[in-house]
C-alpha cells in the first residue's frame, strides 16, 4: 500500500509538472494558418526523393506530409493518398512528382481541403488517358528503351509485371544533373510501378477544379518537356520551366520548394 502512494504521488507531481510547464510554454507558431503541403512521389523513386524539399519546407514554417504511393494501380493509389488527404485538418496542397502528379489530380477530385495541386516534371491526366499513353504521344522519351520488367503475380492471382529502369542507365536518363554517387543509390532504392499502374486509364481529374501549378523539366528524359508543357497548359496550369532532368526534387530542391510555397500562397 506504501509504495501505491509513493507511486500516486510520484504520478501527481509529475503530471502537475507537465501541466504547469505547458500552461507557461507559448505554443509554437511558426505553421499557423499556412497550409499541409502532402508530398507524393512518383514511379522509379521513393519519399526520400523529396528529403530537400521537405527541409526547406520545414524550415519555411510548412506542416509536411509525405504519402506512400504504392506504385500498383492509378485508381488503389489515388484511393491510399484520398485517405491520407481526408484525415488532415484544415487545407491542403498536393504535390506530385511523375506518375505522382496522375495520382493526386485523382486522389484530390471531389477533396474540399484540398486547395492547390502542384506537379514537378508530372502527369496532369484527362479522364481515360494513362501515363504510358501520354509519354508516347511526344518525342524524346526513352523510358521504354531503358525497362526492366519482372513478372509478378498480384494477390487474386493475376499476372502482372513489376518495372524497375535498369541500374546501370539509371543516373543518365532519370538524374543526370544528379551527382552521380547519388543516383547510383537511387538506382539500388528506385521502387517499381506495375504495368497496371502506368496504363489504367485515369478518372476524373480535380486540375479542371483545382488551381494547378506545374514545374516543368526542359531535360527530362523520362517525361519530354513538350509532353509536361502540353498537359499543363490543358490544365490551365501556371508552369515554370527549369533546365533538369526528371530527378528535379532531388537536383533543384529550391525550385520545388519555391513553387509550391507560390501555390500555397496563392490560394491562402
Amino acid at each position: 500500500m506504501a509504495s501505491a502512494t509513493v507511486a500516486t504521488a510520484i504520478l501527481a507531481t509529475t503530471v502537475g509538472s507537465a501541466s504547469a510547464a505547458k500552461s507557461t510554454t507559448p505554443e509554437r507558431t511558426t505553421s499557423e494558418g499556412k497550409p499541409t503541403v502532402v508530398l507524393v512521389h512518383g514511379a522509379f523513386a521513393d519519399s526520400s526523393s523529396w528529403n530537400g524539399v521537405i527541409k526547406r519546407l520545414k524550415e519555411d514554417g510548412y506542416p509536411v506530409v509525405t504519402a506512400a504511393n504504392h506504385l500498383r494501380s492509378l485508381s488503389s493509389d489515388a484511393a491510399s493518398v484520398r485517405s491520407v488527404v481526408d484525415s488532415i485538418e484544415g487545407p491542403v496542397v498536393l504535390v506530385g512528382h511523375s506518375y505522382g502528379g496522375a495520382v493526386i489530380s485523382n486522389a484530390a477530385h471531389g477533396a474540399d481541403n484540398v486547395k492547390a495541386l502542384v506537379v514537378a516534371d508530372g502527369f496532369l491526366l484527362e479522364k481515360g488517358e494513362n501515363s504510358n499513353e501520354l509519354v508516347s504521344k511526344f518525342p524524346g522519351s526513352v523510358i521504354n528503351d531503358v525497362l526492366r520488367p519482372i513478372p509478378i503475380t498480384k494477390p487474386d492471382g493475376s499476372q502482372d509485371v513489376d518495372l524497375y529502369i535498369d541500374q546501370a542507365k539509371f543516373p543518365q536518363v532519370f538524374g543526370a544533373d544528379v551527382p552521380e554517387d547519388t543516383a547510383e543509390l537511387m538506382a539500388v532504392t528506385q521502387r517499381p510501378g506495375t504495368g497496371t499502374a502506368l496504363n489504367e486509364p485515369a478518372g476524373d481529374p480535380a486540375w479542371k477544379t483545382i488551381p494547378t501549378w506545374a514545374l516543368v523539366g526542359t531535360n527530362d528524359k523520362i517525361i519530354p518537356r513538350d509532353a509536361q508543357v502540353y498537359m499543363a497548359k490543358r490544365a490551365n496550369a501556371q508552369i515554370k520551366e527549369i533546365k533538369s532532368s526528371h530527378a528535379v526534387s532531388v537536383s533543384h530542391p529550391d525550385a520545388v520548394t519555391d513553387i509550391i510555397e507560390k501555390a500555397a500562397q496563392a490560394v491562402d
